[in-house]
């Protein structure tokens, strides 16, 4: 039988989405009791996200993501879902 390929895709981002939120949880979590951890929390944050779109935007300048849509779409899920597992694992630790 035939598969979507897309379909797959489309439960990878379901999943990105959803640890996605988990680590926005913590990262609120985290930041809402104030100090130095939440200033620190807050600009990691920040730079984290930067740094990951540039290096996306690098990826996809040396042919990284690949040639069809199908294949950019997944390898952007993949590059997205390694900052973002790291993030959940830092932040379920503390």
């Amino acid at each position: 039988m035939l598969r979507n390929p897309w379909f797959d895709a489309s439960l990878k981002a379901w999943s990105l989405g959803f640890e996605a939120s988990s680590v926005i949880v913590l990262r609120t979590l985290r930041m809402a009791g104030g100090g130095v951890a939440a200033e620190a929390e807050a600009r990691r944050m920040v730079s984290e996200k930067f740094e990951a779109g540039l290096a996306l935007h690098a990826l996809a300048l040396n042919g990284g993501l690949g040639l069809t849509f199908h294949s950019a779409a997944l390898r952007t899920m993949e590059h997205y879902a390694r900052k973002v597992r790291a993030n959940s694992r830092r932040l379920s630790k503390g």
